[in-house]
């Protein structure tokens, strides 16, 4: 090292603490292989979404289109007629589904998922069930509490695609309940 120059400061400190060229750098670059890249995607929230100008009252609604076209409203504006956006979705998602609208500007933005549901007759009563099957045990909550009673409606369909399973189930509109039906 020459007399008039002095090693830098970040130089000497690295050959003290023993980090010379001789050991490899830190590779910054992207490792797409990686543990945190990879993983479960989200799952898709809408199975179609549309942009339509409607003149709809409000800033936002929830509705629900039942397979015969019927209407149910969840949500927004009391006075609003979601159907200019029920129309606009019309071949893009099959009905029954469970859409949700927001306006922006002088256009509104309106998703749309499948949902299944079924007629239960008679009434088991309450807004929300939740109907379990698991080593031979059954329990049946209507609006979160426990009931001894049955929907063997729901036992039967859920029956026929799991060995054990829950069902939650909601009103939508009298006897008309959407469901769901996962395993255990």
């Amino acid at each position: 090292m020459s007399f008039w120059r002095r090693e830098p400061l970040h130089r000497r400190l690295a050959r003290e603490a023993g980090l010379t060229a001789e050991t490899p750098a830190h590779d910054p670059g992207p490792h797409w292989g990686e543990v945190g890249i990879h993983g479960i995607h989200r799952q898709r929230e809408w199975d179609a979404v549309v942009a339509v100008a409607a003149e709809v009252s409000g800033h936002e609604v929830r509705f629900v289109t039942l397979a015969d076209g019927t209407v149910v409203i969840e949500g927004g504006a009391d006075d609003a007629d979601p159907s200019p956006l029920a129309d606009a979705l019309e071949g893009q998602v099959g009905a029954p589904y469970r859409a949700a609208g927001v306006r922006r500007g002088d256009l509104w933005t309106v998703g749309a998922r499948r949902i299944d549901v079924i007629e239960l007759d008679p009434d088991p009563g309450g807004e929300e069930l939740e109907l379990s099957w698991n080593d031979g045990e059954r329990a049946l909550r209507v609006d979160g509490e426990p009931t001894l009673g049955s929907v063997p409606v729901l036992e039967r369909l859920a029956s026929a695609r799991h060995d054990a399973w829950v069902v939650r189930a909601s009103r939508l509109d009298g006897p008309l309940w959407e469901y769901s039906v996962a395993p255990l």
